[in-house]
């Protein structure tokens, strides 16, 4: 290259091959594209997605990497990375769904899901029938000619339900219909649906993957590699892709997520046993209380509960905001999964744009707070809480 020009090779940089050895860590591939010798090879690349990389809208080495990793966790064939949880969620409906098709969901949902399957309804016309996330013989007389998809939510947002995936998978599988769980809130550390006979699981790696509050991301991960593929095709032009930095930030979270999960869990358990006898808290929804309608089922199904909570406070709504105008250690702001300990009023943010009676048929009431439990210390946490419940 000493032949050219300063400005030619400042844009041309070397590229020093790595021999004899190998990095510990999962490098950033920041680069947009890659470059081939042979126009064959290059033009077949772009037509699969187990190929060469390519073009960062259709995946990278680093998001490679990450997309392994869940994969392996999950106990998938492939996984897709995206570039938000509701990026995962969009593309598998998208990808899977048509005008004229049913949707079965459970009652139970995140906000924003339920959102985008009012979006369906009104703009794709995709119809939708809601069922209890513990009930398969209702899931079974839901079922039309044209249902396609069945969606759960391993334990839901933000009442903390737990679905009843042995069964409910067993019918969708039975019937033909693929099924879709949200792993979010439990993680592969708690649940691995796909060991339940589920067909997709997707995550928000925004949540507990990442798990440091500082990344945006989601995953979708895969039983079969002919679903994964029709998906793929579909995902490279939504252009739902994940960001490389990141994807390697997500890598770094994940190698700490088992440690992390088991703090999560023992935080919600004493702060949600403290809570559920407090005079100013109407009812605790954590599924590792016997009180919780799913305490049984996630008893059999999870080895420990999570560590999102709920609870409902004796004054409602005006309670509810004074409540999380108090406390002080604990951070009032959207998101979970974090190492910090997070608190929202979901009938005001996650799960704003429902109707009243979406809100009831969640389980959701003008003084739930929902608490996204970190890693600090819990008596730390239980002065913070007690302090805001009695100021």
């Amino acid at each position: 290259m000493s032949e050219l020009h300063p400005e030619t090779r400042a844009v041309h940089l070397p590229q020093p091959p790595i021999e004899g050895s190998r990095p510990i860590t999962m490098p950033i591939y920041q680069t947009s594209g890659f470059v081939f010798d042979d126009p064959e090879v290059m033009a077949d690349a772009m037509g699969r997605p187990d190929g060469p990389f390519v073009y960062g809208r259709y995946t990278n080495p680093t998001v490679r990497s990450l997309e392994l990793a869940v994969s392996g966790l999950e106990g998938g064939v492939a996984a897709l990375a995206t570039g938000s949880g509701m990026g995962a969620i969009n593309t598998v409906l998208l990808g899977l769904l048509k005008p004229g098709d049913h949707l079965i969901a459970q009652k139970a949902l995140y906000g924003g899901t339920a959102a985008m399957i009012n979006e369906l309804v009104g703009r794709f016309g995709i119809e939708v029938s809601y069922v209890p996330e513990d009930d398969p013989e209702a899931l079974r007389a839901a079922v039309r000619p044209e249902t396609r998809l069945v969606y759960l939510e391993t334990i839901a947002n933000p009442i903390a339900q737990v679905a009843d995936l042995p069964g409910m998978c067993a019918v969708a599988r039975e019937l033909g219909l693929v099924s879709v769980v949200d792993n979010t809130f439990a993680t592969p550390m708690l649940c691995r649906p796909l060991e339940h006979g589920a067909d997709v699981v997707v995550h928000s790696t925004t949540k507990y993957l990442s798990g440091h509050t500082d990344v945006v991301g989601g995953i979708a991960v895969f039983a079969a590699d002919e679903l994964y593929k029709k998906a793929w095709h579909f995902a490279i032009e939504l252009g739902a892709s994940a960001d490389p930095f990141a994807a390697w930030l997500t890598l770094r979270g994940i190698q700490t997520l088992a440690l992390r999960m088991e703090r999560h869990c023992a935080n919600a358990r004493l702060l949600a046993t403290r809570l559920a006898e407090h005079p100013a808290v109407a009812a605790v929804h954590w599924p590792g209380l016997p009180s919780h309608p799913s305490y049984e089922l996630a008893a059999k199904l999870l080895p420990d509960f999570g560590g999102v909570f709920s609870f409902d406070l004796v004054g409602g709504r005006a309670a509810g905001e004074k409540f999380m105008s108090s406390i002080r250690l604990a951070l009032l702001a959207p998101s979970l999964g974090g190492v910090e300990t997070l608190v929202l009023h979901p009938a005001s943010t996650s799960h704003r744009a429902l109707s009243a009676e979406e809100m009831a048929r969640h389980g959701i009431g003008e003084g739930t707070v929902r608490i996204a439990v970190g890693i600090e210390h819990p008596e730390d946490l239980w002065a913070d809480i007690s302090q805001a419940l009695t100021e």
